[in-house]
């Protein structure tokens, strides 16, 4: 029979140099020398510094190194942060042996505050020292992730008012069977559970009233009223592949060459369009001139564009029709099993005949009038037309003809208001309407910049799957947009700190 040594686990004492813990070449090691010895901090000594009396303070070095150290190996609660320096030697040995309660890193945390914005900015010139950022190409993209805000606690004042009137009816449902049994009318006794119920429920509806009467109705462009959330103001409902979420939008422009962060922002309501410009000023101090910016559809809008081209920054800036012009998606229809419902929710039987287009009409100089799709003679209305600055002829039919037309339905838009049709014909050779935008697909449509904004998607996405599956960034855990872009950047600075340790 064969004789092994014994597996021994019993507790040992055993001697460890922690300084010896912090191995060159580590994320721990980049950490450390630049909390050390490349940043100042000297904002944060007068943010945490503490008076002579009492106990001592934590060094905000120290809460730093423990909060993004936990946020690198996948740590966002302060609780299992606590738990690792308390069971983990590397965590014991960037922290010093000093132990902070998940109190205390929380408040570090929630209280960092504008501070975290000249601590990302003094990273990223560590990493342009070194070569990081090539400035080519900044591609800009964002991420939705859930913020910890509850959905039920979401709506319109009116829905608002609703749920606090439903939430009192319960309570008082509750609270009027208690008064039953306490007059003996009832055999069951209450559990005190269900009283514990109704007062949390007449206290969630008090909260929300005074929420409703504190806080003003928010609107968009439309006039149309905005989802408000008790729980996180600033926060908004937002569509993902996986359904709606309460939460923001974390969005971040990243360098090509080694996919270096280079700015970061959150969005809670509001479109991603409103992000874009503040994105580019962030990243000013590692951008120049020829730097390139590459954004998804979600940033294309006239205002960002007339932006862009005032203050003379390339970009390639994709729209919704970007791939439909592409040959190279002329067949994509045949991957899809049906028709979008979310596109046109209308049956196609309930569309009708494609409306006739100034393109339909035939212009006449001879007889300085144009034919209509059915034949008929429309006559000039005006020469010299201008709209939007671009000069036009308009032509209008006449009562004889439109009004007894078969074709009445497919050339009117309100064919039982409208008596006669009208076209503008536009003068060859005019810019568009919106010149910005057609230069744009313009640029975007040529083979260089096809190459070029093809190149987004490999530059951006692969650091939003870092932060979300490596680092475990599946949502915010603190409330208000200071506080939730504190805790993204923070995750940005952890992915920045980890291109200085690979070099």
């Amino acid at each position: 029979m064969p004789r092994y040594k014994p597996v021994d686990r019993s507790p040992r004492f055993l001697p460890v140099v922690l300084e010896e813990q912090i191995q060159p070449g580590t994320f721990e090691f980049a950490l450390d020398h630049l909390v050390d010895n490349e940043l100042d901090l000297s904002g944060l000594d007068a943010k945490f510094r503490n008076d002579e009396t009492g106990a001592t303070a934590y060094d905000p070095r120290v809460m730093l190194k423990i909060v993004l150290l936990g946020y690198s190996r996948g740590l966002i609660s302060s609780r299992a942060i606590e738990r690792a320096w308390r069971d983990n030697v590397v965590f014991m040995a960037i922290s010093g042996d000093q132990a902070p309660a998940y109190t205390s890193i929380a408040r570090f945390v929630r209280e960092l505050g504008p501070e975290i914005r000249p601590l990302f900015t003094q990273v990223l010139l560590v990493c342009d020292e070194m070569g990081l950022i090539g400035r080519e190409m900044f591609a800009i993209d964002g991420v939705k992730l859930p913020s910890n805000a509850s959905e039920e606690r979401s709506g319109t004042h009116a829905e608002l008012a609703h749920k606090a009137q439903r939430y009192e009816k319960a309570a008082q449902k509750i609270l009027a069977a208690h008064r039953v049994q306490d007059e003996g009318k009832a055999e069951p006794r209450l559990d005190t559970r269900r009283l514990d119920r109704a007062k949390a429920l007449s206290r969630e509806a008090e909260r929300i009233r005074a929420f409703i009467g504190s806080k003003a109705p928010r609107t968009n462009a439309k006039g149309q009223e905005l989802k408000d959330n008790v729980t996180d103001p600033d926060s908004a409902k937002m569509a993902t592949s996986k359904g709606v979420i309460q939460g923001y939008a974390a969005q971040a422009a990243v360098d090509a060459k080694h996919q270096v962060i280079v700015a970061a922002e959150v969005i809670g309501s509001g479109p991603e369009q409103q992000a874009l410009m503040p994105l580019i000023e962030a990243s000013d101090e590692v951008r120049d001139a020829n730097t390139l910016i590459t954004a998804d559809a979600g940033y294309h809008s006239k205002e960002n564009l007339k932006q862009l081209r005032a203050r003379e920054i390339p970009a390639l800036i994709a729209d919704g029709e970007m791939r439909k012009r592409d040959e190279r998606f002329a067949d994509q229809g045949k991957h899809k099993a049906k028709p979008d419902p979310l596109y046109d929710k209308s049956a196609p039987g309930d569309r009708g005949p494609k409306k006739f287009q100034p393109s339909d009409f035939t212009v006449d100089e001879t007889t300085n009038s144009c034919l209509c799709p059915a034949g008929e003679r429309l006559y000039s209305n005006g020469s010299n037309c201008t709209v939007n600055g671009r000069r036009h002829h308009k032509y209008t039919g006449a009562a004889s003809s439109c009004s007894p037309c078969r074709l009445r339905e497919q050339c009117l838009r309100t064919p039982e208001k409208t008596r006669v049709r009208q076209v503008a014909i536009f003068l060859k050779g005019q810019a568009g309407p919106h010149e910005e935008i057609e230069l744009m697909k313009k640029a975007i449509d040529s083979e260089r910049g096809r190459r070029l904004y093809s190149q987004r998607i490999g530059t951006v996405e692969p650091v939003f799957g870092n932060l979300r599956h490596n680092k475990g960034l599946s949502r915010f855990t603190l409330r208000g947009k200071q506080k939730v872009g504190t805790q993204w950047r923070l995750y940005c600075l952890v992915h920045n700190i980890e291109k200085i340790a690979g070099r």
